[in-house]
């Protein structure tokens, strides 16, 4: 690889030997500068159950659970910011369970390190992806239905837009940042509507995908708060392209604080109550 990628994994709850036993392959297969590990809500014996790790591993922890989107946040911005590796040119993220092999996740990261993308997504939904196991029948379909309407209502067409491997070069990242708002798992669709609009050259990118027992995720909900989410992405990704009239319903609405401005206050705020 020609230029250092830095990874962050975020993780609620984690399955230790899984996590563990994914963040040696990661290290093995991609030889990353760092993994930081965003963990939201550990386990007090989280990390003696996660066992001797490579020493390019680090674990950030949250006393709560922060959401996918603010993990994934707080990960590349501390990357992102020097202070673990100046070299550090290309971000990517894979999900704590495993889901993409080492293997296939790397063909993500490869895109952006060879410089044939700015944005590189995972996609278990295109037609050379590979799935080793499916998601339950209903799991499957609500995902489907929400890629299929995702599809007509963003201007970045994809056929997989949640997948958990995605990767990008830091410049990409210093020009989206600072308009992502989704804190949880609707993160991924604002970051691609996003960078879209920002003409960023996004390459989907087929995987080896496997469903893992045990998911976080409400089905319900989250379907729910994703459907929402297309509406603000597509909204924030036309007013990033000019957009006379969303322009206009914008004016009438409230700001509301960037997930990087969130995490500076917080930041700010622990400061203040550590001294």
């Amino acid at each position: 690889m020609t230029r250092a990628v830095g990874i962050v994994v975020p993780a609620y709850r984690p399955d230790p030997e899984r996590l563990g036993g994914y963040l040696h392959a990661l290290t093995e297969r991609l030889d990353p500068a760092v993994v930081r590990v965003e963990v939201d809500d550990p386990r007090s014996d989280l990390r003696e159950r996660l066992g001797e790790l490579p020493d390019c591993v680090e674990l950030a922890t949250a006393d709560s659970r922060r959401g996918k989107g603010t993990a994934i946040t707080a990960g590349f911005e501390a990357l992102a910011g020097s202070g673990v590796s100046d070299d550090i040119g290309v971000l990517a993220f894979a999900d704590a369970d495993g889901s993409t092999p080492a293997e296939s996740f790397a063909t993500v990261v490869d895109a952006v390190v060879e410089g044939d993308a700015d944005l590189a997504v995972g996609s278990r939904r295109h037609p050379d992806a590979d799935v080793a196991s499916h998601q339950t029948f209903a799991r499957r379909r609500l995902g489907d239905g929400f890629a299929w309407l995702a599809r007509r209502f963003l201007d970045v067409q994809l056929y997989d837009y949640q997948c958990g491997a995605k990767a990008l070069t830091v410049d990409a990242w210093r020009e989206v940042r600072t308009h992502l708002y989704e804190p949880g798992f609707a993160w991924d669709i604002e970051l691609v509507a996003v960078a879209g609009a920002l003409n960023c050259r996004i390459a989907e990118i087929p995987v080896r995908w496997e469903d893992r027992a045990g998911s976080t995720v409400s089905t319900v909900g989250t379907t729910i708060r994703l459907a929402r989410a297309l509406v603000t992405s597509r909204h924030r990704a036309r007013l990033l392209r000019e957009n006379r009239i969303h322009e206009a319903l914008d004016a009438r609405t409230r700001n509301e604080p960037s997930l990087v401005d969130r995490l500076a206050a917080m930041e700010a705020t622990d400061a203040t109550e550590a001294d």
